[in-house]
């Protein structure tokens, strides 16, 4: 048995009207219309909804018990498709993103002011984890977006690039290296090494550009670049980092400066999962992004 919303709402304007004719006016109904639809609701459930009579018509003992679920059916219905509406028009709903701390320092701020700007009503939520943690939450679907630098394998993946990255060789004050204007990869292999943890990303495109040079001598190793930063602001040694990571090395006051030889150059851009449609508040977004970095073009 499948009840239509237009026979149930029918039968609501007509338990708020004192007759038919007014119920139809409300309904914007012909009084036959509306006759029709409550005896088909009533030949549905199987007994009467209401006694008429010349002058009025009143709801049966059946019909007054049926009469606060139906407009509680009524409300959710309404209810459910005023908040799918306002999803798809972007006025409400949840946006989750995952990005590497370099970029969720750097570039996301002002990308997420922009779109709260238009889109007060979204409440976001960030994920600031490590590249292979950024991969790992869109595949997952914890997040809609990822921003990180180019995956190597891009199973279930989509990567669009949004700039290039250049990495930086990174020295406390009172290196001896640190008045050059740039640093060859040989002489930096010469200092004690802070390195990001094995397995990492960074970690290995850093490794296959020292072996072309000779050898890292890493003194201390950890999973985060903020971490890295630390350690060599104490003196322990020098790194080398994505120059997305420059204002927060540069606010421990220490020295950025380029690498003259084999530089090291990695795309950043959004990831999604392939295979998953993003919501309408995620595809705003991306296309956001999409848009701001073809007007820097």
């Amino acid at each position: 048995m499948a009840i239509s919303y237009r026979n149930m709402l029918a039968f609501i304007r007509v338990a708020e009207s004192s007759t038919f004719a007014e119920a139809a006016e409300k309904l914007h109904l012909t009084q036959p219309a509306l006759s029709s639809a409550i005896k088909k609701m009533e030949e549905q459930l199987g007994g009467k909804l209401f006694s008429r009579s010349t002058r009025s018509v009143k709801l049966t003992p059946e019909g007054e018990t049926l009469l606060p679920s139906a407009r509680r059916l009524i409300n959710d219905w309404d209810d459910t498709f005023e908040e799918i509406q306002n999803l798809f028009a972007v006025q409400q709903g949840r946006l989750t993103v995952a990005a590497m701390p370099s970029f969720a320092e750097s570039h996301l701020p002002p990308i997420l002011q922009r779109y709260h700007a238009a889109h007060p009503n979204i409440r976001l939520r960030v994920l600031d984890v490590v590249m292979e943690a950024t991969l790992e939450s869109v595949l997952s679907t914890k997040a809609e977006i990822g921003f990180t630098f180019e995956p190597e394998n891009t199973d279930g993946l989509h990567f669009v690039p949004l700039f290039e990255d250049k990495f930086v060789a990174v020295l406390y004050p009172q290196h001896p290296l640190a008045n050059q204007p740039a640093v060859a990869f040989s002489h930096l292999l010469q200092s004690p090494f802070i390195a990001m943890n094995r397995g990492s990303a960074v970690r290995k495109w850093i490794e296959g550009i020292a072996g072309d040079f000779g050898h890292l001598h890493i003194i201390a190793e950890t999973g985060q670049l903020g971490s890295v930063g630390q350690l060599i602001s104490q003196g322990l040694g020098v790194s080398v980092v994505p120059q997305l990571c420059e204002p927060q090395m540069r606010r421990n006051g220490l020295l950025c400066i380029p690498l003259s030889d084999s530089p090291l150059i990695k795309q950043v851009g959004m990831v999604k999962a392939a295979r998953t449609t993003m919501s309408v508040a995620a595809q705003t977004l991306w296309q956001q992004c999409l848009t701001q970095w073809a007007k820097t073009e």
